[in-house]
């Protein structure tokens, strides 16, 4: 099994899942600018091969610059999370 921690920091890890269940679209810009981080494809990557989240990626222009969100009807109550974002699977009332 590997590293839960995906050999980024947890913050990062976290802040990625955070956004994308906030309904956001990011890019590696956009991690650089809030977070520093510098391994959102490999970060995306793991949540959508390890933990199955059904995350879409979107190529705008043709520099290759790729975006990540998640579609708008995601049930995040289905989502597995790593151990650094599991704060944020815990819905209000429920177990």
């Amino acid at each position: 099994m590997a590293d839960p921690d995906f050999y980024s920091a947890p913050t990062s890890i976290y802040w990625v899942c955070n956004a994308l269940l906030n309904g956001r679209t990011i890019s590696q810009l956009t991690q650089i600018q809030h977070v520093r981080g510098w391994r959102l494809p490999a970060v995306t990557h793991r949540l959508k091969t390890e933990f199955s989240w059904p995350i879409c990626t979107e190529y705008r222009k043709s520099d290759g610059v790729a975006f990540y969100s998640l579609p708008p009807d995601v049930d995040r109550t289905k989502l597995r999370f790593p151990k650094s974002a599991e704060a944020l699977g815990k819905v209000e009332g429920c177990t």
